[in-house]
């Protein structure tokens, strides 16, 4: 892999996005993050990015505000420009997101515009604004849900949401195809992280139930996402496209 790839990763300063950006920059790749509001979890992110001795560099951005978007990729080009000497970059991970627990008969329209906005219209329309700054061959990776596949109760406006974002990718490989861009789906299972209030890495029943669900026998933990997505990232998955990859260790088979 040459050592002038970029990759941007969108919530990378925490849970998945945090080992995400970490395992592409031990692939050879220099890595943009994005975060919401956690400057300090972020710069931590850039210096593990940086002992690896790749270039890194953190930019604040709420996903879910289309308003921000174009703001934000003149500062993403103005420092790629700056570094390279040109706007461009070659990979693109969505990975930014919140979730929420809430059965449908309790979900308020707030909570579900959150999610909207979250999870399908700020990557719909952040990808839309990428693309003229991502170089022809590159690639996008959307990171999806096992949710998507097997239904639990409270997940649902979550789980709408991530079924969308498989949808919007399989059009991405479609209509990038003529520029030789790939677009792929990462679906992680339960993984132990901060994520929707940290319920799979504190809840002891819920851990209990997915762990016994799972043909490996155990709840997923970040450093099992995070590689695979640096994989579609290489030149070993130059044909793959337009696909769904479920990383749950089999979970509900």
């Amino acid at each position: 892999m040459s050592k002038n790839k970029f990759a941007l990763v969108t919530g990378g300063s925490r849970g998945l996005g945090r080992d995400i950006a970490i395992s592409l920059a031990k692939k050879d790749i220099n890595v943009m993050i994005t975060y919401h509001s956690n400057t300090s979890a972020a710069n931590e992110v850039i210096g593990e990015i940086t002992k690896l001795g790749k270039t890194g560099k953190a930019f604040q951005l709420d996903t879910s505000n289309t308003k921000g978007f174009d703001d934000f990729f003149g500062q993403l080009s103005s420092y790629l420009i700056s570094e390279t000497g040109k706007s461009s970059f070659d990979f693109f991970i969505n990975n930014a997101g919140t979730g929420i627990y809430q059965n449908i008969i309790d979900t308020t329209e707030d909570q579900f515009d959150e999610m909207y906005n979250v999870h399908f219209k700020g990557v719909y329309f952040l990808t839309q604004k990428a693309l003229p700054y991502l170089n022809d061959g590159g690639r996008i990776i959307n990171i999806s849900s096992g949710l998507v596949r097997y239904s639990f109760p409270s997940a649902s406006a979550y789980a709408c949401m991530k079924g969308a974002i498989e949808v919007f990718t399989r059009y991405l490989a479609k209509e990038l195809a003529h520029r030789k861009i790939a677009a792929n789906v990462v679906a992680p299972g339960a993984i132990a992280t901060d994520f929707g209030g940290g319920e799979n890495k504190t809840n002891t029943k819920k851990i209990d139930f997915i762990s016994n669900s799972t043909a490996l026998g155990r709840i997923g933990q970040p450093d099992d996402i995070g590689g695979v997505v640096a994989f579609l990232c290489t030149e070993d998955a130059k044909w793959v496209n337009g696909q769904r990859i479920e990383v749950t260790g089999g979970m509900l088979l």
